[in-house]
């Protein structure tokens, strides 16, 4: 009787056990990363007897949890692409309506702003004309300010969510590295597995990785090592790395990813940290901000820079020559903080040529290990050519790159930024309407009869007016004389102008730029030992003198950006198809990455997700075994019962 009534109970337990579980289930079927849990059931051990082997009933062998770890990891990788889809699409989204407003983009401004210069160059002597002129200009400038400080805000923002990503890292990673702790622990102490706390870490990993790429390496005694980005540890069982944010050493503002560990923090790339939300805002920063702000700054500078140079062509209505109509900004020059402080170098940089400037940052190096001969080293961080020279000054893409004062030293770096903040700081130069220089002067050259080469002079603009001689030497190097010579020359080669002293003589080059006194203009050709030409140059016409403000109007279709290849709105018009190209590419992605996601999940949640209406049936099955189990035992009872009643 005792066989039966300890069969009896242990189907009993049994089937309790199974009605706990399964209400378990039911319990947590709406609790996020849970996974459901089954009863292992064995026969116990059979006792042997002259008839055979008899059972003695069941035990439970067990709790496992319906966890596929493949499908898990599946779950993991595509919650770290999506999540990276997702906010890149939604900064660049951002971005994209910014510029590509009809009322409130870039573009209108400027075609309003040329439409005004048309219109005062219908008539120049009219005050009202001129002041709306230096308003649409106006306007021009609040608009490039306005767009660029949206753009610092929108990288105010990646800092902040940067900072918000990094801070949950950590947090996860503590829970983690604990959660471990807690699982080995209760592995070891009865060798099965804590379910509930091993869903709980899981769900943590999920979380991690909409914040970063992770990986997970399963280990024994239960515990995980995560790796996250590229394969940099973060937890090693119990062991705890960690993330943080620092400035980048060549820009306060900009905040990167540091790794710590063992005492030591090494700054990171944002090649170094894919996936997540911190991915996907690096990339963004890197891909997409950064071209974004540098190309409105290079739209900025290279408008004010040429215009600036046609407007000083011409002669306001005082009858002076024309000033700056904008205050062209200048590059921005950081130095890397890790640079050796007592070497004092200090490096400036000026727009030379702004036509040839890029919207690329550009990285200036002192390597003379590499290359003793050339250790000057000039990296376009657009698309990381480099350039090496053996001394400084230099000029690349129309920008000047120079030292001014103290020395390099070994790996000493400097980050040129010619675009960055061009949008910001661009302002107007002129409030007085009468200092538009919409007239211009007539500039002719005669060469003397007399001359025997073959060079020609094509005058190129005037503010002044007079007489100018010019004779050729052919002495080694070839040089050119000027009578007068009271100021100083400026000969501009390829961009690059180079300024003599009143007096000397200048060394010819053909099709040099040559300006002296407001007079410009260019020879070109082969000039004999001798040959002299006139240069004259007479003013205005009158108030009615239009020729510069025609020239003026013009620049708005001419090729100005990118070595003369495409005009303001071209430019504009680009980058803004650029943006929304890339936007409506981003957009698909997440959707793609979205619908993976979505199929991953699914399949993790059909194999570990609670059913209901199997864990109702499961419910009756488990109730019936313990009403069974319990008749088992009532039956044993009563057959003791009469056992001890024959015994009486």
């Amino acid at each position: 009787m005792a066989d039966i009534l300890s069969i009896g109970k242990s189907a009993l337990a049994a089937a309790q056990v199974g009605l706990s579980t399964t209400g378990h289930n039911i319990a947590n079927a709406s609790t996020p990363g849970y996974s459901r849990q089954v009863v292992v059931q064995a026969a116990a051990q059979a006792q042997s007897s002259g008839n055979g082997y008899i059972g003695q009933g069941t035990e439970v062998a067990g709790i496992s949890r319906a966890f596929n770890e493949i499908l898990a990891k599946q779950v993991v990788s595509s919650q770290a692409a999506s999540a990276s889809s997702d906010i890149y699409a939604s900064q660049l989204s951002n971005i994209d309506n910014m510029l590509s407003d009809a009322s409130a983009g870039l573009n209108p401004a400027i075609s309003s702003f040329f439409s005004s210069v048309s219109d005062l160059a219908a008539n120049p002597s009219d005050i009202p004309s001129r002041q709306s002129m230096l308003s649409y200009a106006q306007s021009l400038v609040n608009r490039l300010q306005s767009t660029s400080s949206r753009l610092n805000e929108v990288r105010s923002d990646v800092n902040t969510e940067l900072t918000a990503s990094v801070s949950l890292v950590n947090t996860y990673a503590k829970q983690i590295a604990s959660l471990n702790n807690s699982i080995e622990t209760a592995i070891s102490s009865n060798g099965n597995p804590p379910n509930d706390l091993m869903d709980q870490r899981d769900q943590l990993v999920t979380e991690l990785s909409k914040q970063i790429k992770t990986t997970v390496v399963p280990q024994g005694q239960g515990s995980y090592n995560i790796y996250v980005g590229n394969g940099l540890p973060l937890v090693i069982g119990k062991s705890l790395m960690s993330l943080t944010t620092a400035s980048s050493p060549t820009d306060p503002t900009r905040l990167e990813i540091s790794y710590q560990s063992s005492g030591k923090s090494t700054v990171l790339g944002g090649s170094s940290l894919p996936g997540g939300a911190i991915g996907g805002l690096l990339q963004f920063r890197s891909e997409s901000l950064d071209t974004v702000q540098n190309q409105v700054g290079q739209l900025a500078l290279v408008l004010a820079d040429t215009f600036n140079t046609q407007h000083k062509q011409g002669i306001d209505l005082n009858g002076n020559a024309g000033g700056d109509l904008f205050n062209v900004p200048t590059p921005v020059v950081s130095s890397s903080i890790n640079n050796n402080l007592t070497s004092n170098a200090v490096v400036t940089s000026q727009i030379i040529d702004a036509r040839a400037v890029t919207s690329s940052d550009y990285r200036l190096q002192y390597d003379p290990s590499s290359d003793p001969a050339n250790p000057y080293k000039i990296t376009r961080l657009g698309d990381s050519s480099v350039q090496s020279f053996s001394a400084l000054p230099q000029t690349v893409d129309g920008v000047s790159f120079n030292l001014t004062s103290g020395s390099f030293t070994q790996g000493d770096n400097f980050v040129i930024r010619p675009t960055r903040n061009a949008a910001t700081t661009i302002s107007l130069a002129i409030t007085d309407a009468k200092k538009l220089a919409i007239g211009s002067s007539t500039l002719s050259s005669v060469a003397n009869t007399t001359n025997t080469g073959t060079a020609s002079i094509s005058p190129a603009g005037s503010t002044s007016t007079g007489t100018l001689g010019l004779t050729y030497s052919s002495s080694m190097p070839g040089t050119l004389t000027l009578a007068p010579s009271t100021q100083p020359v400026t000969v501009t080669v390829a961009g690059v102008p180079t300024v003599f002293p009143p007096g000397s003589p200048i060394t010819y080059t053909s099709g040099a730029t040559i300006s002296v006194g407001g007079l410009s203009f260019a020879m070109t050709g082969t000039p004999a030992n001798g040959d002299n030409f006139t240069i004259s140059a007479s003013g205005p016409s009158g108030p009615s003198d239009n020729r510069n403000g025609l020239l003026l109007a013009g620049l708005q279709t001419q090729g100005t950006l990118n070595n003369s290849t495409t005009s303001y709105s071209t430019a504009f018009a680009e980058m803004v198809n650029g943006v929304g190209n890339k936007t409506r590419e981003l957009k698909i992605t997440s959707a793609a990455e979205a619908q993976v996601l979505d199929q991953a999940t699914t399949a993790m949640q059909s194999e570990s997700g609670v059913n209901l209406d199997e864990e109702a049936t499961n419910l009756l099955r488990y109730q019936q075994a313990y009403q069974a189990a319990g008749k088992m035992m009532q039956i044993a009872s009563q057959l003791f019962d009469t056992l001890l009643q024959l015994g009486r």
